[in-house]
Formats: structure tokens, C-alpha cells, sequence
């Protein structure tokens, strides 16, 4: 019998364990651009409750007018990494407009925000050094955490007295870095940036903020957390992505202080052993960032939406998660009830996904919605309808 005889059965029977557990992933294929509004492979035209694209950008015009004409002024693909032969003046252009919307002093592109968060600590930190981070934070920051030698420590979510308690212990150390998601996805709520900020100074550390479910969200012009807080350019390092409110493709960032980006240049491995991202990506990121300077409009429909369709659910009965994005965690608690609360509401033509072990703890099964600028008013109210509908069928609310 071969290895893989004996690793197949072993694999089978941990996938059938996770079937039975009502654990098992299976994905839905879209047939349409990315909208409000979409159609699936069974015909069926749904609307769209999970996707990230939280400015309604994923098919814009004016982002695939940009991306069209960047294939025919520079190409399709790098086919390098960036410091042999794989930048362009599209790549600095974008580099540029991140660190001016974020008013920050440079700019670092990588292929994914998971990328940028798996290759900043590694470089900048080492064994003398501790990271204190937030008990939720995503998975590409502490797979990021993995790879340095840093001192680990960890505070509950957003517990501020956990965090001062941390950074206490931290003393002993040379650098201190305190890291967070600006949203937390999973819950919709917002670091306090503001009193991590005040703490960072109190006990001389600095701070990394992952803006990738707040920039664009968050924010009077959705400039994130720095800006909510009023600290735009005070925190060190901002970490994002391309993939969600700005326009929905691939591509991730690091900005900050101009000495840590040039560290990140030198030293990053994602950044150093990855192929620059394609032209007609960077030239649509340059074409969103224009946009989003030119106008509000976007951001101002995004708060509107959210503010009415969390009035209606609450109204409804839902327990929801409060939240201070876009963000609208519907808990639920079982896991199979997650799905078959999904399932059910795919047939009422919402589309939504049920989140479960081990993408949130046990026992806090959830269906979290996500509200979009593309979003029409009758969309949300026919949302609210069929969550209502199956919700007391299924015995959620009364």
C-alpha cells in the first residue's frame, strides 16, 4: 500500500467529520459581474449580501475603461518581481495615491493584503522586540506574527485594560508594536484607535492598523480609522487592500513612515519574490483613487444603507453584532442553522453565506451581510423581507 493509500483514507475521513459536523464548505459560481445584483449557475439572479465590494465598484466603468487601456499602453503582465524588472510608472502612480489618501509618507504594492500582512513584521522585528496584538485580529497578521521572532503577546478585543496590561509586560523589550484591524470582519466593530493611540504613547510603542474592511468605509470620506479618530499620518503602518471597497480585484499595501517602507523594499519576501501585480490593476486602483477624491458620493450612500437596513433587522427581532461599518453580523450560534438559513434564503433570491467554525469561534455561527453603495432601497427591503420570512419559520424570531 502507498503512502498516499494510507494519507487518502486519513483525508476522507476528516473530510466526512467535517461534513457531519454541518462544517463543510461548498461554493456557490457566479455567472455575472460582480454587482448588486447577480446571476449563478443555476439561472437563478440573486442579490448580493456578502461580498466586500462595499463602494459598489467591482464592475465600474470607469475602473475597466482604466484597466482596458493600461492592456494596450503597458501590457498584461509583469512577469517579474518588482526590483528586476517588474516596475512600471503605473506601480509609483499607485503608490503615490495610497500614501496621499492615507496621508501617510510611502507606499509598498504586493500581490494581496496577505501578502503585505505576512511580509511586514518578519523585516522590521526580531527576538529583542514584542508585538501585541488584538485577540481577533485576521489570519494573514498572525500567520504574520508566526514568522517573526518577535516576543508574542495578546490582548482580548479591543480591551483597552488588557492592552495597557500588555504593554506593561512588553517593557522588557526594545520596540513594541501594537497591531489591529481597523473592522474587525467577522464582528463589524471598529478598533479604538483613538485610546490605542494614547496608550502607544503612554508606554512607547508604535502602531499597525489592517484598513482592508475600514478604508473606504470608514470615515466621513472613507479614509478609515485614522481618519475617524482624527490621526490621519500618526500611525506607522497601514496595511490594506484593492480587493474589497476600492474596486474589488487583487493587490494589497503597506504605507507608512518612509523608512519602514524602505526596510519592507529591501527585506520584505512576499514584496521580493512575488511578481508585481499586473498593469491594468494598478492603473484602475490610480482610476478609484481619483474618484474617490472627486467625490463622496459613494461613501455618503454606503452610511445611508447600513443606517437603514440595521434599523429594519433590529426592528425585525435579529440579534445583530453592533457595528460601526458596513458589517452586519446576524448571529445565529448553530452552525448548521447558519447554512440552512443561507440555503433557504438563496431560494427567497438573497444571497448570503453562513460563517461557522473555525472561521468564528464555536458557537458563534453567524450570517454576515454586507452592505453595499450599489445597493438600491428596494434591495434592502426585499433583504429584510425574506431574513424575516425564514427567520420565523426557522424559529430565529418570533
Amino acid at each position: 500500500m502507498s503512502t498516499y493509500s494510507d494519507f487518502q483514507k486519513y483525508l476522507q475521513t476528516e473530510l466526512a467529520d467535517i461534513q457531519s459536523a454541518g462544517l463543510y464548505k461548498k461554493e456557490r459560481i457566479i455567472v455575472s459581474p460582480q454587482n448588486a445584483s447577480i446571476h449563478v449557475s443555476t439561472g437563478q439572479e440573486v442579490l448580493n449580501f456578502c461580498a466586500n465590494n462595499y463602494l459598489g465598484l467591482s464592475d465600474n466603468k470607469e475602473l475597466i475603461d482604466a484597466a482596458k487601456q493600461a492592456m494596450d499602453s503597458h501590457g498584461f503582465g509583469m512577469s517579474s518581481v518588482r526590483f528586476i524588472c517588474g516596475t512600471q510608472d503605473l506601480h509609483k502612480q499607485l503608490e503615490a495615491a495610497i500614501a496621499k489618501f492615507f496621508g501617510t509618507e510611502d507606499s509598498i504594492l504586493y500581490a494581496a493584503c496577505f501578502d503585505a500582512n505576512g511580509g511586514v513584521f518578519e523585516p522590521l522585528l526580531n527576538e529583542q522586540d514584542a508585538i501585541i496584538s488584538d485577540s481577533l485580529n485576521h489570519a494573514s497578521i498572525i500567520d504574520g506574527v508566526r514568522l517573526c521572532k518577535a516576543v508574542r503577546y495578546r490582548y482580548a478585543n479591543a480591551d483597552m485594560d488588557d492592552l495597557e496590561k500588555q504593554l506593561k509586560l512588553a517593557q522588557s523589550q526594545r520596540f513594541r508594536l501594537i497591531v489591529t484591524d481597523g473592522v474587525f470582519s467577522m464582528d463589524g466593530n471598529v478598533a479604538p484607535i483613538d485610546r490605542i493611540y494614547e496608550l502607544a504613547k503612554k508606554y512607547n510603542a508604535m502602531i499597525m492598523v489592517d484598513e482592508s474592511h475600514s478604508a473606504g468605509v470608514v470615515g466621513k470620506t472613507g479614509r478609515g480609522t485614522t481618519e475617524l479618530f482624527d490621526l490621519k499620518g500618526k500611525v506607522e503602518i497601514i496595511t490594506g487592500t484593492l480587493g474589497k471597497a476600492f474596486g474589488g480585484a487583487i493587490g494589497g499595501f503597506t504605507t507608512g513612515k518612509k523608512e519602514i517602507i524602505d526596510m519592507l523594499r529591501q527585506r520584505s519576501r512576499p514584496y521580493l519574490f512575488s511578481n508585481s501585480i499586473p498593469p491594468a490593476i494598478a492603473a484602475a486602483g490610480i482610476k478609484m483613487f481619483e474618484m474617490m477624491d472627486r467625490t463622496n458620493e459613494l461613501q455618503d450612500r454606503l452610511h445611508d444603507n447600513t443606517a437603514y437596513f440595521v434599523e429594519k433587522m433590529k426592528t425585525a427581532g435579529f440579534d445583530i453584532k453592533p457595528t460601526q461599518s458596513s458589517i452586519c453580523a446576524v448571529m445565529l450560534y448553530d452552525a448548521k442553522l447558519s447554512q440552512d438559513m443561507a440555503s433557504r434564503l438563496l431560494e427567497e433570491g438573497i444571497y448570503v453565506t453562513g460563517f461557522y467554525y473555525p472561521v468564528v469561534p464555536k458557537g458563534q455561527a453567524r450570517i454576515r451581510v454586507q452592505i453595499s453603495a450599489g445597493h438600491k432601497k428596494e434591495h434592502l427591503d426585499k433583504c429584510v423581507t425574506a431574513f424575516t420570512k425564514i427567520g420565523q419559520e426557522l424559529g430565529v424570531i418570533k
